[in-house]
């Protein structure tokens, strides 16, 4: 039986450059999504699919984060003075998620970098890599559909897409064997190719379960051409050495690290609201574009 994943690590030092001005001094993990920061809803994604460990990769001015997922005692009394139980209970159920450790980027040098630091909290056990600029609204969580992978097929995992046309080069490609219906074993994948040669229009997204051999690779792996050290180069790598495997996944991706990705997010999950929906539903259809 292959072992348990019961960790999960977020990276979340990034710069934000994409959201510039609103990130110069906010974490770009903290912008709100209706009502919920990105993050929450990764680390709500992550404990929906038997996470019990979060281990968010921080660096400067991130400490938001922290603040987040921490208690706010003075918040509480405040609530509970003001007889506000309902808030009271949410305050303290974001608390209450998981159990939440922290470790610095000290610069950004790429996502596999990002997950090297990791090392020492994930130790010698397999674990889950979440972004929260992916945001995926499905019926089963994400992430619960690739751990049903690793546990069949006991290696590597990640999650994948259909990309159209040139937007593949924003991603990694893979060359896939479908061997079930949206299961695939990978043949090779490719960081950011041009679409004359991506291997497929199936991209990698930012969900991973990955093997503490990875960790190796990583740092046996060479800074690109922007000076990061990227995750995909570093699973090409161990793909000589072991079996990978993609989940085509069910369910909506939306990109909330792109400004226009965010406001339609915002609108499609705005309109799931239980509070907001039926109002904000008939705001959008009064509107004359």
């Amino acid at each position: 039986m292959p072992q348990r994943v019961r960790k999960a690590v977020f990276p979340a030092a990034g710069l934000g450059t994409r959201f510039l001005p609103a990130t110069k001094a906010s974490p770009k993990e903290m912008l709100p999504l209706v009502d919920k920061p990105l993050i929450q809803y990764v680390v709500e994604e992550a404990v929906a699919s038997g996470i019990e460990s979060v281990i968010i990769v921080t660096g400067r001015g991130k400490t938001a984060i922290e603040d987040h997922f921490d208690v706010s005692f003075e918040l509480e009394c405040l609530l509970r003075d003001r007889g506000k139980d309902s808030d009271l209970k949410q305050a303290r159920e974001i608390s209450d998620l998981a159990r939440v450790s922290y470790v610095r980027q000290r610069e950004a040098l790429g996502l596999g970098h990002a997950i090297l630091q990791a090392r020492d909290l994930v130790g010698d056990e397999p674990f889950a890599v979440m972004l929260s600029d992916d945001i995926i609204d499905s019926e089963t969580p994400a992430l619960k559909q690739l751990l049903d992978v690793y546990e069949k097929y006991d290696a590597p995992v990640v999650a994948t897409m259909h990309v159209k046309g040139e937007a593949i080069s924003r991603f990694g490609a893979l060359e896939v064997e479908e061997i079930e219906d949206g299961v695939y074993r990978v043949k090779d994948m490719i960081e950011k190719p041009p679409v004359s040669k991506a291997p497929s229009d199936l991209a990698i997204i930012g969900r991973y379960v990955l093997t503490p051999d990875i960790f190796n690779e990583i740092e046996k792996t060479k800074p690109g051409a922007v000076g990061e050290i990227q995750i995909t180069d570093a699973m090409r790598s161990l793909l000589k050495k072991r079996d990978f495997y993609a989940v085509r996944f069910e369910g909506t991706r939306y990109d909330a690290g792109d400004k226009l990705g965010f406001l339609i997010a915002t609108v499609e999950l705005a309109l799931k609201h239980s509070e907001l929906a039926p109002e904000f539903g008939q705001y959008l259809k009064s509107r004359k574009l």
